[in-house]
């Protein structure tokens, strides 16, 4: 989770990530965002991102990606 937390915080570092959890639905990740998030995840931790997974639920939150993570190594 922390190298999660990492990755998020490069990507905006205004964001306190361990407290936001409505991400998207809040605005503060937009679409553009989410598609360079899904690429540094599977750069990061070497997963592929199904496009049925890409919904606004999977990066609510922190918590939310990192479930999504644990989701796709496990079918992996």
């Amino acid at each position: 989770m922390e190298e999660l937390l990492e990755l998020l915080s490069a990507l905006k570092p205004e964001i306190d990530f361990e407290q936001e959890k409505e991400l998207i639905d809040d605005g503060l990740l937009e679409s553009f965002d989410v598609i360079t998030l899904i690429a540094e995840l599977e750069d990061q931790f070497g997963v592929e991102v199904p496009a049925e997974e890409i919904v606004p639920e999977n990066f609510n939150s922190a918590e939310g990606i990192w479930e999504l993570l644990e989701r796709i190594r496990e079918e992996a």
